[in-house]
């Protein structure tokens, strides 16, 4: 399968660059996965369209803001040294204590050996190693809580399609984010993002269950997919857990006939890495047929990496549904969402999408698929 066919016109001026008002004030599309048939609602209609004894899993991953500006200030090169030069650092995932891995702009000035001051010095970093995909390994030093001082000094991390400057980067983040020693995300599970407290409530009145996973997004969410052949496509690995809790509660709605409904892809991804003797410090690329199966298999809680690359002729593990965004032509996630709902009923929808200007992306509207 061809990265082409994952290809749709999208009018520039229908990607969102700022929130809509209200959290939940977005359109919602109801895609049938089966027939291809759409509806357009808004919403907070997605209480009615969830019944009782279904259950829907979020991401609680917190977005930090990860992007630290700041200055080289000593360089391993004897003729630059302690020239001060602008770089920018991305922080990506933290590996033990104060070392993370992160990604430097530009590159060259992030060597072995040199030393990047952030906030007028109130952080350091020092770079350590190079590995692959040009990712730089970084000690930090710093006074105090390393949260708070990023919550000051850095900013949110948003995806190079948002241009304009954001007046309000706490609507980057869901409502139930949490803080996780484990880690953190470099961006946002946006279809968290529609959710408010008050709408979550009335779900659970409803008697739909509200589950929790964790899925640390890291910087693959940005990488394109380069190859034409689109199974040659690797994913960058990420952090991901599901409690025993999580577990059980998933695992009860299966056997009780309720429905499983991710929210978001990265919970998609999570539950479906997290399936009996596939667990996610293994690669599972959906690349044979002796990947596939087509009854439930129990979820398993624990944690690892996942580095699993969904798209058509994958067949689901876990989940009933998806809530989701509108997504980037030609990328890893309109591939999810076509495993799903089928490459050509998804590219429909998208084209419904555009004819009736949904706004698309992070701050965009939203699509359940049923």
């Amino acid at each position: 399968m061809d990265r082409k066919d994952f290809f749709y016109e999208l009018p520039a001026y229908l990607i969102a660059q700022q929130p809509i008002e209200k959290r939940d004030g977005s359109r919602l599309m109801v895609l049938d996965r089966k027939t291809g048939c759409v509806e357009h609602r808004m919403f907070t209609d997605i209480t009615g369209l969830l019944r009782p004894g279904d259950c829907i899993v979020v991401n609680d991953s917190k977005v930090i803001p990860a992007r630290l500006k700041g200055l080289r200030i000593r360089s391993s090169e004897p003729e630059i040294l302690n020239k001060r030069q602008d770089v920018e650092l991305l922080l990506h995932e933290r590996i033990e204590g104060n070392r993370w891995t992160a990604l430097a702009k530009p590159g060259k000035r992030a060597k072995p050996g040199d030393e990047m001051i952030f906030g007028g010095g109130r952080l350091t970093a020092k770079v350590v190693d190079i590995i692959n995909g040009g990712l730089r390994v970084v000690e930090l030093i710093h006074d105090g809580e390393l949260e708070p001082l990023l919550e000051e000094i850095g900013e949110m991390p948003l995806p190079h399609y948002i241009e304009e400057k954001q007046t309000d980067t706490a609507r980057y983040q869901t409502v139930y984010a949490k803080a996780d020693d484990a880690g953190a995300s470099v961006a946002a599970p946006t279809a968290g993002l529609h959710f408010t407290e008050e709408l979550l409530g009335d779900i659970q009145k409803a008697g739909v269950k509200v589950a929790r996973v964790t899925l640390h997004v890291g910087i693959g969410t940005f990488r394109p997919v380069k190859t034409d052949d689109i199974t040659q496509h690797h994913m960058h690995s990420e952090y991901c857990r599901v409690s025993p809790e999580t577990a059980d509660m998933i695992n009860e709605t299966k056997q009780n006939g309720g429905r499983v409904i991710a929210i978001g892809t990265t919970s998609c991804r999570t539950l479906e890495s997290r399936v009996e003797s596939r667990v996610a410090t293994h690669a599972t690329h959906c690349r044979t047929p002796e990947n596939r199966a087509t009854t439930h298999r129990a979820v398993l809680p624990g944690a690892g990496k996942t580095d699993i690359f969904i798209y058509p002729g994958y067949d689901f593990k876990v989940i009933d549904g998806l809530l989701t965004n509108f997504h980037l032509p030609e990328s890893t996630l309109i591939m999810l969402v076509s495993a799903l709902a089928g490459r050509e009923n998804t590219l429909a929808a998208y084209r419904q999408a555009v004819e009736r200007e949904y706004r698309f992306f992070s701050y965009g509207d939203a699509m359940l698929i049923l």
